[in-house]
């Protein structure tokens, strides 16, 4: 396996692109910033994105942005969208990076690549100088639960006090450390049928509603014609 770069290899970086949408729930790809921003990460950040291979086949993409941090919980960006503005409007140098996405295509989940992954991320934080790696998770079993609290789902440990979340785990073996979690991280707003289209369920009246591979329920508004969601995150933060 080897990992390259956009900058390095551009066409591996365009080939993830394209596949990296399989990763994700419908829903998740229709972010409000995100969708506004995301393409100027490749454009503007290219050493800060990567793929990773085996011969010619793409197993794993990953995506972070430089930002300024001063090392304490309060100077954390409030989520995913504020450290993707804070990113892009950076005065000065950065010190450190944070994750945006880890996306080991479905094909190859299970075989062990996300803390590679992760590995890579720190390693790439080093080759540049930046003294911090933070990263606003997504919980993958968070979804199980959407009507807990994610304060509460991040603080729960299972028997031997790693975190009940696998994605916590792999983060706290690694060495990170939980600071925060965060209601308000992903803002995703759309229509009642492009909801609907979103999940594959109907919403035939208003109100909060919990809805497949959702973290946090959808406030549907059907006069307004407007779904409202919020995704939560849980910031970690690693030493590269």
């Amino acid at each position: 396996m080897k990992v390259f770069t956009a900058a390095e290899r551009p066409d591996l970086d365009r080939r993830a692109d394209a596949l990296s949408a399989e990763v994700w729930p419908e829903y998740n790809l229709h972010g409000d910033v995100l969708n506004e921003t995301w393409g100027e990460l490749d454009a503007r950040f290219p050493e800060l994105q990567f793929v990773l291979v085996e011969g010619d086949e793409i197993l794993a993409q990953g995506h972070m942005i430089p930002l300024r941090w001063d090392g304490t919980v309060d100077g954390l960006p409030e989520g995913i969208d504020d450290v993707m503005l804070e990113g892009l409007e950076l005065d000065g140098s950065p010190n450190a990076a944070s994750a945006l996405a880890i996306e080991v295509l479905p094909a190859h989940q299970g075989r062990g690549l996300a803390p590679r992954m992760l590995e890579e991320m720190r390693a790439l934080c080093a080759a540049h100088g930046l003294e911090h790696l933070l990263a606003p998770l997504r919980p993958s079993w968070k979804e199980r639960y959407p009507l807990a609290p994610i304060e509460r789902y991040a603080a729960w440990t299972r028997d031997d006090g790693l975190p009940f979340d696998p994605w916590l785990r792999v983060h706290v073996r690694a060495g990170g450390e939980i600071l925060k979690a965060v209601e308000r991280s992903l803002r995703i707003t759309g229509t009642v049928a492009e909801w609907e289209e979103w999940t594959g369920m109907p919403f035939p009246e208003s109100g909060s509603y919990v809805f497949p591979q959702g973290l946090a329920t959808v406030e549907i508004d059907r006069d307004a014609d407007l779904g409202a969601y919020w995704e939560p995150n849980v910031w970690v933060a690693h030493r590269p």
